[in-house]
């Protein structure tokens, strides 16, 4: 399966077709051979890509650490390009591989990517994580932390499984060194702690 072009889309998603300005990204021109599916993920989609209730900044940390443990380049670098626009520094995005224990995470950031490695790895928010969780964020940030975690590691699910490219002018707006190989070096060192 390959994604389509929005000319092959069903008619019924033509507001998503209008919403992207014409423009859907790879991953909704995926999802469009299944219309159903789309039309229904795309409200979810719509809530999470601009955070929720968390602030952009920490959704991009959000999104980019899930990228990490997924292995997901398409997602990455995405997220890299969202992360940047979002306040990140190229500092912070190549931080988030290290994970939490990094040196220059304030709290927050910390207790954020506890949270993104304890849902991924143990399914879960465990009490002294959620305990944590509760200095900095709200209830309804803690549910839009699980929430939009599950969103993104659905969507590398998808990316893995159909081996979807990122699109030229994302490709063209990334810094020079965000490529696929800078992406798996930084995987490698992480892993390497």
């Amino acid at each position: 399966m390959k994604p389509l072009p929005p000319s092959q889309w069903d008619p019924s998603l033509q507001h998503i077709i209008d919403e992207m300005q014409g423009r859907p990204i790879n991953l909704h021109r995926l999802l469009a051979n299944h219309p159903a599916l789309l039309k229904a993920w795309w409200t979810y989609r719509m809530y999470a890509v601009h955070g929720g209730s968390l602030e952009l900044r920490e959704t991009e940390i959000l999104i980019l650490r899930v990228a990490v443990h997924m292995r997901a380049w398409y997602e990455w670098a995405a997220h890299v390009d969202r992360g940047l626009a979002a306040g990140l520094t190229l500092d912070e995005i190549e931080r988030v591989p290290k994970g939490p224990d990094a040196e220059g995470w304030h709290a927050g950031d910390r207790a954020l990517l506890s949270a993104v490695d304890s849902l991924i790895q143990d399914r879960c928010l465990p009490g002294s994580i959620r305990d944590d969780l509760e200095q900095h964020f709200s209830d309804h940030q803690i549910m839009d932390i699980v929430a939009i975690q599950g969103m993104y590691v659905t969507i590398a699910c998808m990316i893995g499984t159909w081996d979807i490219p990122i699109e030229d002018e994302l490709a063209a707006r990334l810094p020079p060194s965000v490529t696929p190989q800078s992406f798996e070096a930084l995987l490698s060192a992480a892993n390497s702690h």
